[in-house]
């Protein structure tokens, strides 16, 4: 506080040793403190005059070398397929790295770009940086192919999952997303319902399994005509709506449409607005992955079931770091975390008639 910062009187870097000569201590003391140990071995007095005399010095102890001693490097790798172009890779990157750093990890990424050659070789550069662990995540849920050297250290999938089910993975709950988008349409009253938007991929499998369980519960299905499967962009949302709404008199069209995600919603919403029907009165639109710049700033406002991304990072890089630091490898299970539901503008009341 408001102190300078001595030199070690050569000019060069600060060592142990001259932290040691300034606290008056022998260089083992200096050890113990910055390897873990003091704790039992030395006062509380002489662990807080070795910080200080650090400090003064601007010491910083040889993260290379302090691995070395731990065969740790303190640093995790994450490979993923497409962290460019994903609007959901900031906040599974972030989750991971700040999780990481709480620990004193640091994350070092590498984009594949979905090429099955370089996630092996860049398992490979990893191996032979000798990093902790590795994070292997995808930025749409599926089933991959797991890359050539990642059982040779500890490693857990991010919202993806194994072909040969061989490790642990961390994937969002879409089922249950699924049925929190129904129950939100089935509470406002909402009795027609239509789903619009999807692919032949696990994500649009499970939301229209999850939204059929709780619909099925109370008796009501999704005429085969008002599941529109219409890929997974804003063209398509465009394009399924219209095929629903288009001519059609109110009372023989839906109240409500589940979109398969957040840019399907917004081709849906663009659908209402060139038909002039009013969202929320006259429909009600759900979208699923609360994208980052775009939900909110619909019109309406988008009503979504969130993609727990950010949390997904955070989980897997915690269940990596317990793998880390127990030496135990973690069991070949799957987690799944829950989508929670962003109530926004886009929902309302069914309509009487």
């Amino acid at each position: 506080m408001g102190g300078t910062q001595e030199t070690n009187g050569t000019g060069g870097r600060a060592t142990s040793r001259d932290v040691a000569r300034l606290a008056g201590v022998s260089h083992t003391a200096v050890s113990f403190v910055f390897n873990g140990r003091a704790e039992g071995n030395l006062s509380p007095a002489t662990q807080e005059r070795i910080r200080e005399a650090a400090a003064r010095l601007g010491y910083r102890p040889d993260p290379v070398a302090r691995g070395l001693r731990r065969r740790r490097t303190a640093v995790i790798g994450l490979v993923t397929d497409e962290i460019a172009s994903s609007p959901f890779a900031g906040r599974l990157l972030r989750g991971a790295m700040e999780t990481a750093w709480e620990s004193e990890h640091l994350v070092l990424t590498v984009d594949s770009g979905g090429d099955p050659a370089k996630e092996d070789a860049a398992v490979a550069e990893l191996l032979d940086r000798r990093v902790d662990g590795i994070i292997y995540a995808a930025m749409s849920l599926r089933r991959v192919r797991v890359p050539e050297g990642l059982h040779r250290v500890h490693s857990v999938l991010a919202n993806c999952l194994p072909e040969d089910d061989s490790l642990p993975a961390v994937v969002p709950a879409e089922r249950a997303g699924g049925r929190t988008a129904a129950r939100l349409l089935l509470d406002q009253g909402h009795r027609r319902l239509a789903v619009v938007g999807g692919l032949d991929d696990i994500a649009s499998v499970e939301r229209l399994r999850g939204f059929r369980d709780t619909l099925r519960a109370e008796g009501i299905t999704v005429p085969k005509e008002w599941i529109v499967r219409t890929g997974g962009e804003i063209s398509g949302g465009h394009e399924g709506a219209l095929r629903l709404l288009d001519g059609v008199p109110p009372g023989r069209r839906p109240t409500a449409v589940f979109a398969y995600n957040d840019r399907v919603a917004a081709g849906v919403l663009h659908a209402a607005t060139r038909l002039g029907i009013d969202v929320p009165a006259d429909l009600s639109v759900i979208g699923y992955d609360d994208q980052e710049h775009m939900a909110a700033h619909l019109t309406p406002a988008l009503t979504t079931v969130a993609l727990p991304h950010r949390a997904m990072g955070e989980a897997a890089a915690r269940l990596l770091l317990d793998a880390i630091g127990t030496g135990r490898t973690p069991a070949a299970t799957v987690r799944r975390l829950a989508c929670p539901l962003i109530s926004r503008a886009s929902v309302g009341p069914a309509p009487i008639r």
